[in-house]
């Protein structure tokens, strides 16, 4: 094994609250600065990694340029308090974007402030931090009543500020990575709408919400993007809706979700009819929301909700969400042929992969479809011939 560099073995160890923790094998790799004497050390999972880290630190070092990382004697919920300030004016930014998204700062903020800070994490300095510590909160939120789902939540300030100081070289270690939290339990199936349905539903509503949901069924929008769609955003000549913000309810417009959501979606005919009624019933002008309870106020999802499920129920019919519509949305285009990397754009997913893990048992080649292709190929002249 290259001197500089050491395999971390699991062992146990106890926590602050007397509960026990594996720590997870990995590689470590330090240099020594002579001058400040002292070593710089970086953990990494695998030892491929902490070399090409060590021959990049011996390089610095040599040129005067690698400095040990300063101590951060913050308490942990200050230092959190601190980031998320930071997040709010931009200074701390999530990788390859420009800013956080208000909701999320939101998130993190009331993590802090209802969970963590009143723990006994939350008084410890962040170079005292381990992972025993990190997993006794899981555990105590756990224990307290919380599901999976909240916990996670709850550990994602925390994950993020340790990984965005350990990348950065302010800390030699991430104390957040692979807290062990059981698995959630099964989430709400999607209600997806079939054509008909998708017809009845929008039909049964007040005439005024028919080219809200609509638009929801025909053209896949996030609730935020239809809150925040303008008249300038639908060309009806073309054929064409171009989705370039979203909403948010304390900031109001904002960058859609990621750079994928910025993205323009066929006005199919169906859907078109809908919005040229709407567009004529309705004083309007370009820069002014579609579907607003004024030209500037986006129309208030609950109300909308609400009043939905009223007329639906009114005539029997299942109730569904501006969220479950969007699956519908998907549905369709895989029903009609859509090609999945047509599915993901119009989707406004940035991975396919999102577009697969969502909607892959809709798309063609599911399991009972190609069990019965290779029956119907198995069972045919050319297989038994060959």
């Amino acid at each position: 094994m290259a001197t500089g560099i050491t395999k971390r073995h699991s062992r146990g160890r106890r926590s602050h609250k007397g509960g026990r923790c594996n720590c997870s094998a990995g590689w470590e790799a330090w240099v020594y600065l002579p001058r400040q004497r002292t070593k710089v050390r970086k953990t990494f999972q695998r030892e491929a990694e902490a070399r090409s880290w060590r021959a990049d630190a011996l390089s610095a070092a040599n040129r005067g340029a690698l400095r040990p990382a300063p101590k951060d004697t913050r308490a942990v919920a200050e230092a959190l308090t601190q980031f998320i300030d930071e997040m709010k004016a931009g200074a701390a930014r999530p990788k390859g974007k420009a800013r956080y998204k208000p909701a999320t700062t939101r998130s993190y903020e009331q993590a802090v402030r209802r969970y963590i800070e009143p723990s006994d994490l939350g008084g410890m300095r962040i170079t005292e931090v381990q992972r025993s510590d990190v997993q006794a909160l899981a555990d105590e939120l756990l224990a307290a009543g919380l599901d999976p789902a909240t916990i996670s939540n709850v550990l994602n300030p925390l994950q993020t500020f340790f990984r965005r100081a350990e990348d950065r070289g302010l800390l030699a270690h991430n104390p957040a990575l692979r807290i062990d939290l059981p698995v959630g339990g099964a989430s709400r199936p999607r209600r997806i709408a079939s054509p008909g349905e998708a017809t009845a539903l929008i039909a049964a509503l007040p005439e005024r919400d028919r080219p809200l949901w609509a638009t929801a069924f025909y053209a896949g929008l996030r609730r935020g993007e239809l809150q925040a769609l303008r008249w300038s955003d639908v060309d009806l000549g073309a054929s064409l809706i171009r989705v370039e913000r979203s909403w948010d309810q304390y900031e109001g417009p904002i960058q859609p979700k990621s750079a994928s959501s910025c993205r323009t979606v066929p006005l199919l005919a169906l859907l078109r009819d809908h919005l040229d009624e709407h567009k004529l019933r309705i004083e309007h002008h370009r820069d002014q929301l579609v579907f607003g309870r004024t030209g500037a106020h986006p129309f208030a999802a609950m109300t909308i909700s609400k009043r939905s499920r009223k007329a639906w129920e009114a005539v029997g019919l299942e109730p569904i969400t501006l969220h479950d519509c969007r699956h519908t949305f998907a549905s369709l285009l895989i029903d009609a042929g859509a090609n999945p990397k047509a599915v993901q754009t119009f989707m406004g997913h940035s991975k396919i992969q999102t577009t697969f893990d969502i909607y892959g048992h809709l798309m063609p080649g599911s399991r009972d479809e190609v069990r019965a292709r290779m029956d119907a190929y198995l069972a045919s002249p050319a297989a038994v011939s060959s």
